[in-house]
């Protein structure tokens, strides 16, 4: 899975895309995101989400990420509630 994660995401990069690798827990998908990150000279922040977190504290963030032009990898990404992912979607675009 790393292997293929990574030609995968290195083939995005390549075309100025990003990527979101989804699989089971433990196979390595935050590492993989974190050594290609170091193999092409960028920063890497491991954000762990909470089903506490807002709308206001991702804005935040991104802010942060957008002025830097680090990576982020979102860990437990699913528990963010709908409703704050609906907002921030809507902030991005």
């Amino acid at each position: 899975l790393t292997d293929r994660c990574y030609i995968s995401l290195a083939q995005a990069l390549g075309m100025a895309l990003g990527g979101a690798p989804a699989g089971p827990a433990g196979t390595g998908k935050t590492e993989t995101v974190k050594d290609l990150a170091k193999a092409v000279a960028k920063q890497c922040v491991v954000f762990n989400c909470s089903d506490g977190l807002d709308y206001i504290a991702l804005g935040k963030f991104f802010k942060g990420l957008a002025s830097c032009g680090a990576w982020s990898c979102f860990d437990e990404f699913n528990r963010i509630d709908l409703e704050v992912l609906s907002v921030v979607a809507q902030q991005i675009m």
